[in-house]
């Protein structure tokens, strides 16, 4: 039997985050010890309390139906955080909606608002999510380059006036993943204003919020305006450690929210809702967890850094975020640079180009690993010739 794929299927190829696994697995078998920095997914695990609160809830008999929607109890606990943490008021009846992880819903959002031939605006690089999402709509992507001058922030001014007339969606992610970038509230500002005039909606990926170190990053949500034009995706899986239990929310415009609820409802049946529970336990008891996450990662992020550094590897220290982003040794692109570490030092990181062309010349280096790994990594690259 022959089988045919779709011509949807031309637009994913095999990631490079699986042609990197597979490398890893090759050096692995050939007996080699792999460091991996590539793949950003916490290591740690979630608050003691709330593995508590699920193990505790998986044994209700009761709670193991459809779950459809988030509860009215998870929608009041994620109100009652974004007015305590950033100063943000959503209602819980109609501004906030339940995902299965945050990467669920940006990839369905563009399907929701665009069609072929309009244009997202997308940050480039960007996480690559948002490229599938824009693939399944048939829509066609706008890369607004995120370059150093411009602390790696999209210049509006100069995205063509045809383009603008086209584009129905915007796409930020501030702090940043590959870029640990920070926005500004002019920044923001100036968003509004340009989505306003374009009548483009703005979808706001704020999965590293409780992520920061010298600066705590604003939501979009806060700037005068932010709701009439846009949402805001947050998450569960950095935050609180529960990436595996696939939940995260969107808050925001209550229109958007509603057009992106009814396509939801027609593609799942909801979170199990012993992992619900244990989110409103989270976001009910962030203070001390998230300081201590926070500690934890600025003193990764402190380790490499500065044993980069030591090396002559001179990056820039971000800000939040559980990523560096390195600019390559010359000489080298950036997925050379990559399958070099892994040859020469057993360590695997994402190159740049992988989350769009404005990449290129940059490496994405993930705090996923132990002070004493990281210190292990640092001392490899110091027995290797290139950054001698």
């Amino acid at each position: 039997m022959d089988i045919t794929l779709s011509q949807k299927m031309n637009e994913f190829g095999e990631s490079i985050f699986n042609e990197l696994a597979n490398y890893k697995k090759q050096k692995l078998r050939e007996g080699h010890e792999m460091i991996d920095l590539s793949v950003g997914s916490p290591d740690l695990p979630p608050p003691p309390y709330v593995m508590d609160v699920l193990t505790s809830h998986v044994q209700d008999p009761s709670l193991y139906g459809y779950s459809l929607t988030g509860t009215d109890e998870l929608y009041e606990a994620i109100s009652v955080y974004y007015s305590n943490r950033f100063d943000v008021s959503v209602h819980k009846e109609n501004e906030v909606l339940m995902v299965m992880g945050s990467q669920d819903g940006l990839v369905h959002f563009p399907m929701v608002f665009a069609n072929p031939g309009d244009v997202v605006l997308v940050p480039d690089p960007g996480y690559t999510a948002y490229a599938a999402g824009i693939a399944l709509s048939g829509a066609t992507p706008y890369g607004m380059p995120l370059k150093e001058e411009n602390h790696f922030l999209p210049d509006l001014d100069i995205i063509p006036e045809d383009v603008c007339q086209k584009a129905k969606l915007m796409i930020l992610n501030f702090p940043g993943n590959p870029v640990p970038a920070m926005a500004t509230e002019s920044f923001f500002k100036k968003v509004i204003e340009f989505a306003k005039k374009h009548q483009i909606i703005v979808l706001h990926d704020f999965a590293y919020s409780e992520l920061y170190y010298e600066e705590k990053p604003i939501s979009f949500l806060s700037v005068e305006g932010a709701k009439e034009v846009g949402v805001e995706f947050n998450s569960l899986s950095k935050s609180f450690n529960m990436a595996g239990c696939r939940i995260g929310y969107i808050v925001g415009n209550q229109e958007i929210i509603a057009a992106v609820n009814r396509l939801k409802s027609n593609l799942d049946y909801g979170v199990f809702l012993p992992i619900q529970k244990a989110a409103i336990a989270a976001l009910g008891e962030t203070s001390s967890f998230s300081e201590e996450l926070r500690q934890t990662y600025k003193e990764r992020r402190d380790i490499l850094v500065k044993g980069l550094a030591e090396i002559g590897w001179h990056v820039d220290s971000p800000k939040a975020s559980m990523f560096i982003w390195a600019k390559v040794p010359a000489g080298f692109t950036s997925t050379d640079f990559t399958y070099h570490l892994i040859d020469e030092a057993g360590i695997v990181v994402t190159p740049g180009n992988a989350f769009g062309p404005s990449g290129e010349g940059y490496v994405r280096i993930g705090l996923v690993q132990n002070e004493a790994t990281l210190e292990k990594a640092v001392q490899r690259l110091k027995e290797i010739t290139l950054l001698k």
